[in-house]
């Protein structure tokens, strides 16, 4: 399929940011729009093809890059975030935070391979900006209430992972999103949850506890608020099962996961 496919810039606080946007071909009125947000890895291929493939549905879809406002550090470069994503391939499952194989498999690297990889590590997995990049993804959301390509139309968002918890989040900022999907991120605060104004649509691994063991209670919150929350438990699907990139993923559950998805984001921005 041809697509209309192209970086554009943003500015937010005088910073430019970058985003992927790719709407469906041959079409030249005002499309609903969705806002992929990424994973922690970045706008990268697996986030730029799921853009592709809700153009392909018939949407507008921006993949904001959240490490690009004002300039990516070196650490962050799509090159680097590669050789790390390579390098924790070749670890064993699970051990990603076990310092004692961390500290085996950088030792069998060379000394300045394993220190841009450690820098990698820290700037992705240490503390994160996650309310400036809440405020990033509520500007991008004025770009496309004001692109021509979605200009006027209802915009909605899916995340995955970081980028799910920040779907949530956005759900609750008063941003007049038409809905918000969310597969595996963790939920806003108690306070950011009574200020939920639209449907939210969660999709989860029943072998991923950390994040799913939260869910039924905050659903129970949401329902006692009289706020919309329908969700899926995957019972064997992992953390990040719908990344087709990764080793996580599980093709039953994406399936479904797909077509529930597609027909949330029809209900609400049709």
């Amino acid at each position: 399929m041809e697509y209309d496919a192209r970086w554009v810039v943003h500015q937010r606080e005088g910073q430019s940011m970058d985003g992927y946007l790719v709407r469906p071909p041959h079409v030249s009125h005002p499309l609903p729009a969705v806002l992929v947000i990424q994973e922690i890895w970045g706008p990268d291929e697996h986030i730029q093809d799921m853009a592709r493939r809700f153009a392909e549905a018939g949407y507008v879809a921006l993949a904001p890059d959240l490490y690009s406002r004002g300039g990516r550090p070196a650490p962050l470069s799509a090159d680097s975030i590669e050789r790390l994503k390579a390098f924790l391939d070749t670890l064993p499952p699970g051990s990603w935070w076990d310092q004692e194989v961390l500290k085996e498999h950088m030792s069998q690297r060379a000394a300045d391979e394993a220190a841009a990889l450690q820098a990698t590590m820290e700037a992705l997995f240490g503390p994160r900006d996650m309310a400036g990049m809440a405020q990033d993804l509520v500007a991008w959301m004025g770009y496309l209430r004001d692109a021509p390509e979605s200009r006027g139309m209802p915009v909605g968002s899916i995340g995955y992972c970081m980028g799910g918890a920040l779907s949530f989040q956005l759900a609750a900022m008063g941003t007049r999103l038409s809905t918000a999907l969310v597969y595996y991120g963790s939920a806003p605060d108690d306070r950011q949850l009574s200020q939920v104004s639209c449907a939210v649509y969660g999709f989860y691994g029943g072998k991923d506890p950390r994040i799913t063991e939260a869910v039924p209670g905050v659903a129970d919150k949401l329902s006692a608020l009289g706020k919309p929350f329908q969700y899926q438990v995957y019972a064997d699907a992992p953390h990040a099962f719908f990344n087709d990139s990764r080793r996580s993923y599980h093709v039953d559950s994406a399936r479904d996961a797909w077509m529930r998805s597609l027909a949330a984001l029809h209900h609400h921005l049709s």
